[in-house]
């Protein structure tokens, strides 16, 4: 029988759908462990900010359709007291369109193989995907900034995407022929799911690596990569010393160094470290805010707001969102409290901060 698991606190809201579909999760055959992170809300069929660890069969569902999505954060060469935001934004359109660049040899210097859906590389996608330019805020940890070559003084470009149509090519190839079930382990068909899997992890990185060189190209400036994590995989692990499939799904790995845990588009970003050596928490972290309302509700519940209001946010950053919908959609108010859900982790023994980031322009859609 699985472990079941949720972290967080009294004052953090669970809804109770996300509970119940991390206990129905946890019923699957094979699954020994169900973690909900501080994040947990629900999604089409499973929880979305859990991982989850079983033994002898792996569930490519689990996964979903954006294989390999997570978050890339690099530093950039312009210097944050500098910051024009009027003119970074007339600057920062089309992160929608096609790239015109080389795409087949942007993956091979990155030992990516070619795909039919390169059309794709170095374009965000909807939902809660976006390319960041923020600050550092406030500082907690010097010495982790300096391991990771991190300058204060710089803006920071946080890009958040995946695999595109690729990993959705991948999850309809295997739900049309096996549906929900899982994928014995060692079996041809987990094999080839694993290949392509891996091949789409790559391909996100990849992809993301090319979006921040499209947003710091755009602004005339140069970039460095400090870190990437993927949050959305499977990967062989351990539980309880007994080796087993961990599937994260909106889940940051906790084996892996420091990672960027981002707030809505209107909040701070925490870069935090790891601590927790056990893994009770199946070796993740939460991997943002998480959704506080269903989208459809998002509108509603927001009232007599205008689409111009919410391109500017409480901490004055900008929001550049051409689709009416989509911003309502990802507004601020529609997530959870991201001050809430770090320190949930950090009471939980799982991480400290070690900066709080700032946002400077959010990048969702080209302006319309």
């Amino acid at each position: 029988m699985a472990t079941v698991r949720i972290i967080a606190s009294k004052k953090n809201w669970i809804e109770g759908e996300a509970e119940l579909q991390l206990e129905r999760t946890a019923q699957l055959p094979g699954m020994r462990l169900a973690v909900g992170l501080p994040d947990l809300h629900p999604g089409k069929g499973a929880p979305i900010g859990a991982v989850f660890g079983s033994e002898g069969v792996l569930y490519p569902y689990l996964v979903g359709n954006d294989v390999g999505c997570g978050m890339g954060l690099w530093q950039t060469s312009l210097r944050a007291k500098r910051a024009k935001l009027d003119r970074w934004v007339r600057r920062l359109d089309g992160l929608d369109d096609e790239w015109e660049g080389d795409t087949a040899r942007w993956l091979a210097d990155r030992g990516v193989l070619a795909s039919h859906f390169d059309d794709d590389l170095g374009t965000i996608g909807g939902g809660n995907h976006f390319a960041e330019l923020q600050v550092v805020e406030t500082v907690v940890q010097r010495e982790v900034l300096s391991e990771l070559g991190i300058d204060s003084d710089r803006v920071l470009a946080l890009v958040h995407s995946g695999s595109r149509s690729l990993g959705g090519a991948i999850l309809r190839y295997h739900v049309d022929n096996h549906r929900a079930a899982g994928l014995t382990d060692g079996s041809d068909d987990a094999r080839r799911y694993l290949g392509e899997h891996d091949h789409a992890v790559n391909w996100a990185k990849a992809n993301r690596a090319l979006i921040a060189h499209r947003v710091t190209q755009a602004l005339g400036a140069e970039m460095e990569p400090v870190l990437d994590v993927c949050h959305n995989c499977v990967e062989a692990g351990t539980h309880g010393g007994r080796p087993c499939w961990l599937h994260r799904k909106g889940a940051a790995p906790s084996d892996r160094g420091p990672v960027v845990i981002p707030g809505s588009r209107g909040a701070r970003s925490y870069l935090v470290t790891p601590t927790g050596d056990d893994d009770d928490s199946g070796w993740s972290l939460a991997h943002g805010a998480g959704r506080k309302w269903p989208r459809s509700d998002a509108k509603g519940k927001l009232g007599r707001i205008t689409a111009d209001e919410l391109r500017t946010t409480a901490l004055g950053s900008r929001v550049i969102c051409g689709s009416r919908k989509l911003l309502y959609e990802e507004a601020p108010q529609a997530y959870k409290d991201i001050d809430m859900v770090v320190e949930d982790l950090v009471e939980a023994g799982l991480c400290t901060v070690a900066a709080v980031l700032r946002p400077l322009i959010t990048y969702k859609t080209r302006r319309r």
